[in-house]
């Protein structure tokens, strides 16, 4: 009998096309790039770790070892070479897309969509050509923010399975992410250094934050405990995440953050909602800048539901577009909670809505039934079916 997460990815990938023969993979990418990713990405201090506690495994058990970044493309990877030639044989190799979307059901892909540890073995997987292989992948996370930063994967013939093996990747992710949140405490002990005299000379609302948004130190007020900075971030007056207005001024690593005490009211904002990628992108713009964030799938759901809902949607509204389930009023509080992290100037509350003055603009695949491949929520089923939204306005029902 099919297990149910290896029957809903079937269906996923199925419904996006993929060849079972397996002769329609993307391009790979140049070696170049692979190597900018491996040397500068947010994976950079895991794969040691990972390396040392790993590879050993995998040569002694038969099986590659690989680390793919969040949109699946394969990093690194080591292991025995008749291994190797048998995984390159496969175009499982540095560069290569291994999401579910690529290359069908698999443990790193359907890792990624399930954001848990996942085992895939022999017929399990999509691609005819897969059926040969067992693999264990689990996800690895920013150990501050939790965004998913990319799978750390062992594959091999399928008769090297082992019943344990998903536990044991775990297992070392778990292990790989406590030694990056001892590597960012350290330097964010360092930041706190540093900010001390600074905030000691500042009046009114203000933060010190790292490179990756979290807060080193605070004055004036309580401040969260991370900040969602712009990709790319300028010293200057603009609008962040959960802040508002500020003023932003670079410190030896990381940002003096003042909140702009003067502005009440935020400008004329415009949300994009993007979910024609694999990911899907917020991205907010005002006068005074604008911040981009990739979203998890359940903020997703959320923003599209209250997008449909000029409005707003009670906690039990909200709770039947997500679930089909209204009394899931608690998980929903939740959610929101974790979602105003990120998006708190653009949401309102009592009900959920998005801000005044804030101007929606959905963007959809050109393939409805390909929107949110991942979800199961009852407001993307229907929103499947529908036409598309007009920037600015409700959908149609």
């Amino acid at each position: 009998m099919t297990r149910p997460l290896i029957d809903a990815s079937w269906r996923r990938v199925a419904a996006a096309g993929v060849d079972r023969g397996g002769t329609t993979a993307p391009a790979v990418l140049p070696g170049a790039e692979v190597a900018r990713r491996v040397a500068s990405g947010p994976l950079a201090p895991m794969i040691p770790v990972l390396r040392e506690r790993l590879e050993p495994v995998a040569r002694a058990c038969g099986q590659l070892l690989v680390v793919t970044d969040v949109d699946g493309r394969v990093l690194w990877q080591a292991g025995a070479p008749e291994i190797r030639r048998g995984a390159d044989a496969l175009g499982f190799v540095p560069g290569a897309a291994w999401g579910e979307r690529s290359v069908g059901t698999n443990a790193i892909g359907t890792c990624l969509v399930l954001g848990a540890p996942v085992g895939v073995h022999g017929d399990e997987h999509f691609v005819d050509g897969h059926q040969r292989w067992t693999c264990a992948a689990a996800p690895l996370r920013d150990p501050v923010g939790g965004e998913l930063l990319g799978v750390v994967d062992l594959s091999g013939p399928a008769r090297s399975a082992h019943p344990g093996t998903v536990a044991l990747v775990a297992a070392v992710a778990a292990l790989a992410e406590h030694e990056l949140r001892a590597t960012h405490d350290r330097s964010l002990e360092q930041l706190r250094r540093v900010a001390a005299p600074v905030l000691a000379r500042v009046g009114g609302r203000a933060l010190v934050v790292g490179p990756d948004g979290a807060t080193a130190a605070v004055t004036g007020f309580s401040g969260p405990p991370r900040v969602h900075l712009p990709e790319t971030l300028d010293a200057g007056r603009l609008l962040l995440p959960a802040l508002g207005l500020c003023r932003v001024e670079p410190l030896p690593g990381g940002w003096l953050v003042r909140l702009d005490d003067a502005e009440d009211e935020m400008p004329a904002t415009r949300l994009t909602l993007d979910l024609t990628g694999d990911r899907p992108r917020l991205t907010v713009a005002a006068g005074s800048g604008s911040w981009q964030d990739v979203l998890g799938l359940r903020h997703a759901e959320m923003l599209l539901a209250l997008a449909r809902a000029p409005l707003g949607r009670s906690a039990a509204e909200l709770a039947d577009d997500l679930f089909a389930d209204p009394t899931r009023t608690v998980t929903v509080r939740a959610e929101v909670s974790r979602l105003r992290r990120t998006a708190g100037p653009v949401l309102a509350t009592r009900p959920y809505r998005l801000a005044e003055g804030v101007v929606a603009e959905v963007l959809r695949p050109a393939d409805p039934s390909t929107l949110l491949p991942g979800s199961v929520a009852p407001v993307v089923a229907r929103e499947r079916l529908s036409r598309p939204v007009p920037a600015g306005g409700p959908a149609p029902g």
